[in-house]
């Protein structure tokens, strides 16, 4: 085979649909888009949603309930098996440390500790929360897991 060989797949590219071309094209006149209206005009810009003017579903149907999402802490998640890896034996692990070591988005934010991995390391941990699990790990490790 040699590069003049070379040749897209039967069928994968069609030619551009050439409108406005007269008459015999198909596609002359109107150009495909119908008589009048605003689809036929220049500049239509039709959002998704928009139903001509009747009142759109979304804004139909009940709104029913109450969402405690944009109310719910959103915490930074730090597992055991990181702290295992980042920290040496002894050492005192705040936000602040945790920043530094790039395992949260920021000192600022509230930090919850899960029990995901082991720990033998003795540590000192401050963090917003712990998981029961995690709490128990640091604490069978000879650590300490303290709530600010």
């Amino acid at each position: 085979m040699n590069l003049h060989d070379l040749c897209p797949a039967e069928g994968s590219r069609r030619k551009k649909k050439r409108l406005g071309q007269g008459i015999a094209s198909g596609h002359g006149k109107t150009a495909g888009k119908g008589h009048k209206g605003q689809k036929a005009r220049a500049g239509v810009s039709i959002k998704a949603n928009f139903e001509g003017g009747q009142m759109p579903l979304a804004r139909r149907i009940p709104k029913r309930g109450f969402s405690n999402f944009r109310f719910a802490i959103k915490y930074e998640i730090v597992n055991l098996a990181a702290l295992e890896d980042r920290f040496e034996a002894g050492s005192e692990i705040t936000a602040e440390s945790l920043y530094a070591l790039r395992l949260i988005s920021g000192p600022d934010k509230p930090v919850k500790i899960l029990g995901v991995g082991e720990i033998s390391k003795e540590l000192t941990v401050h963090a917003n929360a712990f998981s029961a699990s995690a709490a128990k790990k640091i604490e069978a490790a000879g650590g300490k897991a303290e709530v600010i």
